[in-house]
């Protein structure tokens, strides 16, 4: 915990002195799952002040919840130039994290304050409050459950009415745990998700825990972009297509992509 409010609190201050990223240390690929690499068909414009904590692409509107106490939002945006549609802000006490839609609802969770929201869709206003234990990192819903990260190497599975949880796995690959689970993304009977300080995404068997592929991003947003920019965080699919929208904390631009085979 110490060290993500570490890396938060740089990540401000780099926002405020405009200064790059730095590189972090890479997850290695397991023996015999294959690494993916992004095509790029498409790069968007996106606001360098959103602190991306989810990002899902419902009916055409790209929702996107950020991070920060005191600047946390749910927006709907235009998927093809990135402009806000439409926004709310959290209370400043709470720290946005992922969001996830159900229906005509929208889940937010928020990362130490155990809170989760739900919103309505249409107007993105604050339905009820539930509570949980724990942190939250990312959410996502896989048609029938809500998938939730901590950060650590498990996914707990949740009710996605009562956000009671049902179960939970723990992600591993050939090394063992895989942690630093952020954002998820739900899609195919598989879930995706970022690893913190990384610019890697693995997919997840969300029955057996195991990393079935991992998506290297390494320069996607190239170094001469980076000039206050923070790690990969945020996977939206691309409903009807094997496509997804990529993005960052603070990048200046969403990425539409295809992971193919590397090499």
């Amino acid at each position: 915990m110490l060290a993500r409010l570490t890396a938060v609190a740089a990540a401000v201050a780099c926002l405020a002195a405009g200064c790059s990223g730095t590189a972090q240390p890479q997850p290695s690929s397991s023996p015999g799952v294959p690494t993916l690499r992004p095509q790029v068909l498409a790069e968007i414009p996106h606001d360098q002040g959103a602190f991306t904590q989810g990002l899902e692409l419902v009916d055409g509107v790209l929702y996107e919840g950020t991070g920060l106490e005191g600047r946390s939002e749910l927006r709907a945006t235009d998927p093809a130039d990135g402009s806000v549609q439409e926004r709310t802000q959290l209370p400043s006490e709470f720290f946005g994290e992922g969001i996830t839609v159900v229906g005509d609802r929208i889940w937010q969770i928020t990362w130490q304050n155990g809170v989760a929201i739900e919103r309505d869709r249409s107007t993105l206003a604050e339905r009820r409050r539930v509570t949980y234990a724990g942190e939250g990192w990312g959410i996502c819903h896989d048609g029938t459950r809500l998938v939730m990260s901590d950060g650590t190497d498990k996914l707990t599975f949740r009710d996605p009415t009562t956000f009671a949880a049902t179960g939970e796995v723990r992600v591993r690959d050939a090394q063992g745990p895989v942690v630093k689970l952020n954002e998820l993304e739900c899609v195919n009977g598989a879930v995706y998700a970022n690893i913190w300080e990384t610019d890697r995404i693995v997919r997840i068997d969300p029955a057996s825990g195991s990393v079935t592929a991992v998506v290297d991003l390494t320069g996607l947003l190239p170094e001469g972009e980076r000039t206050g920019a923070d790690v990969l965080n945020g996977i939206a699919a691309v409903p009807g297509t094997d496509e997804f929208i990529v993005t960052g904390k603070l990048w200046p631009k969403l990425y539409r992509v295809r992971f193919a085979t590397s090499g």
